[in-house]
């Protein structure tokens, strides 16, 4: 298996805040990966930080061994759309959504890149397949569904790229426990290949038994292999 992420030293934060302290994290293909730990402990500026968001950072990012980090003091997202190209998909928390557009114009909106604007039909078929609510709604306007059906759409919108890592950051948060779970177990579905998966998560237990590995985030640190044995840890 080949590195899909490999991350040295790396700080972030935003304006004087210093969020992300000196972490280093490898993920190769293949793989899916927890990274659990409460609210404004760091797990959303780690996808901002790869993503190239944050006001400032420093450290080494790879995606596929190409340098993407990009040592900085200011222009966030300056850099995003290379970053993009070089096959990053983040699906962010909450919805993020367009609410005038419907499901279909929606998804299509996640094949940015060239290949995957000609591929647009036969990936958004796939992912009708796995996000099955969808099939009926093709048409409706996204601002009309439901929390967890627009979920499901935001979702489907970062799967579109053909990404080789995709950040899925707190897919459950605000979902009815039922709904969730759901929305986590179709996006689990998803057929790696030979692209990887970050999942941002609060709770430990939604993601054991279902992903590779899970590590605890704490403090802007990551704190090692995580379990729900461990939750009393990540809140002390």
């Amino acid at each position: 298996m080949s590195n899909i992420l490999e991350i040295k030293g790396l700080s972030a934060g935003y304006g004087p805040l210093r969020v992300i302290h000196d972490l280093d994290l490898i993920i190769q293909s293949g793989e899916r990966v927890g990274i659990v730990g409460l609210n404004g402990h760091g797990k959303t500026t780690l996808f901002y930080a790869i993503a190239g968001l944050t006001h400032w950072q420093r450290g080494s990012i790879k995606i596929s061994g190409k340098e993407i980090g990009r040592t900085r003091s200011q222009g966030p997202g300056r850099y995003t759309h290379i970053v993009v190209k070089e096959g990053l998909a983040i699906m962010p928390q909450g919805d993020e959504i367009f609410h005038g557009l419907t499901v279909e114009e929606h998804l299509d909106s996640g094949a940015f890149t060239s290949e995957s604007w000609k591929n647009r039909k036969q990936k958004r078929e796939e992912i009708l397949e796995i996000f099955e609510p969808l099939k009926k709604l093709i048409h409706t306007p996204v601002g009309r569904l439901s929390g967890g059906e627009r979920r499901m759409v935001s979702i489907g919108r970062g799967m579109m790229s053909e990404a080789k890592l995709y950040m899925a950051d707190e897919p459950t948060l605000g979902l009815a426990p039922k709904i969730g779970k759901g929305v986590l177990e179709a996006l689990l579905k998803i057929d790696l290949k030979d692209s990887a998966m970050i999942i941002a998560e609060q709770n430990v237990a939604l993601l054991e038994g279902k992903v590779d590995r899970i590590i605890g985030m704490h403090a802007g640190k990551l704190k090692g292999e995580a379990s729900s044995s461990l939750s009393m840890g990540l809140k002390n």
